[in-house]
């Protein structure tokens, strides 16, 4: 996997600041040159690299934000790693795996640091509040993309299929017309409603909504670090928006089918990967009960609700509540 930077492969840009007379491959990637030891890059050097070989910093910085505070800010006014010796493996293993992108990215992921839990003492908490040491896992929210790409899956409604040309997936009908006049958005029918977000057809002046409500940056400027925000239009967005209700539907169709066993802890289980504890399976049996009825004489919203009009309406548009409150939840959305 090649990415380009800049116009320039990184092994074209470790070419390039070699004929800039920057000595910083000794350093970096090349761990066995005998200038390694005690090789520093000035601050000035640094600023004429800036946006080429310093990605590699911004990549790695990615999974672990506590390494570097300014991610945003190589010059002289930046933070220095704190764990420069994991840096410097991490670029050495990158420069050995061929620059594979994937290689380093599924080296971080697996590793015993970054799948730690996020729970933490007091005691651990009060020594280390960011987590500089690194002792307990990140807590965040996914990014935009992952949250809609979290709930296609776990409905087993997303297309895996790799490559290809982009996709429109729903949108809220008029917006495009409202915003820029024209033509309206017209969204893919059949698996292009589900490819992953990474294909999702972007028009700069109008972001895809679900994505902005969850903080993607607009894609005007370039942005290394985006924001985590926790607002009540992210809630209502995973309750309403068309993709995630027909998650929820999906998940729904699962739950009623599901023979054995008890389907409100299978589903549990499915999102969130582990058994709903007491007072959260009496939450769940008390909401299909109440929606079970509620359905029951209202067949007309049960038949919208869970778009199929036949005998198992009700029941069907009850597990799908129930679904939709799960995807919901603070937990189907946190990286833990």
């Amino acid at each position: 996997m090649r990415i380009k930077v800049c116009g320039m492969t990184l092994p074209e840009q470790v070419t390039a600041l070699d004929e800039m007379g920057v000595d910083l491959a000794g350093f970096i990637f090349y761990p066995k040159s005998p200038r390694y030891a005690g090789n520093k890059i000035s601050p000035e050097k640094m600023r004429q690299i800036k946006g080429k070989i310093a990605k590699v910093g911004v990549f790695v910085n990615m999974p672990y934000d506590e390494l570097v505070k300014t991610v945003e800010d190589f010059g002289s006014q930046g933070e220095w790693p704190i764990h420069p010796e994991l840096l410097d493996w991490l670029a050495v293993d990158f420069r050995e795996s061929g620059w594979d992108m994937k290689h380093v990215l599924h080296t971080i992921v697996t590793s015993n640091t970054y799948r730690q839990s996020s729970k933490a003492s007091p005691a651990l908490v009060e020594r280390d509040p960011e987590n500089r040491l690194l002792a307990r896992g990140a807590r965040m929210r996914l990014s935009p993309e992952m949250v809609r790409d979290q709930a296609l899956a776990a409905s087993g409604l997303l297309v895996d299929k790799v490559g290809g040309p982009s996709v429109r997936p729903p949108q809220p009908p008029g917006l495009w017309q409202e915003l820029a006049g024209g033509k309206d958005y017209e969204a893919d029918p059949g698996e292009g409603r589900y490819r992953r977000s990474l294909y999702t057809y972007w028009r700069r002046t109008i972001a895809p909504p679900s994505m902005v409500t969850f903080d993607s940056p607009t894609r005007e400027t370039c942005v290394v670090r985006e924001t985590r925000t926790n607002t009540p239009l992210q809630a209502l967005n995973l309750m309403n928006d068309e993709v995630f209700l027909e998650a929820a539907r999906k998940l729904g169709e699962q739950m009623a089918a599901h023979s054995s066993g008890d389907p409100l802890s299978w589903a549990f289980i499915r999102v969130l990967g582990r058994a709903p504890r007491p007072p959260e399976a009496e939450v769940l049996s008390r909401t299909f009960r109440q929606f079970y009825d509620r359905y029951q004489t209202d067949r007309s919203a049960a038949v919208k609700f869970a778009a199929r009009d036949n005998a198992e309406a009700p029941k069907q548009a009850a597990f799908t509540t129930v679904a939709s409150l799960i995807l919901n939840l603070d937990e189907a959305v946190t990286k833990e």
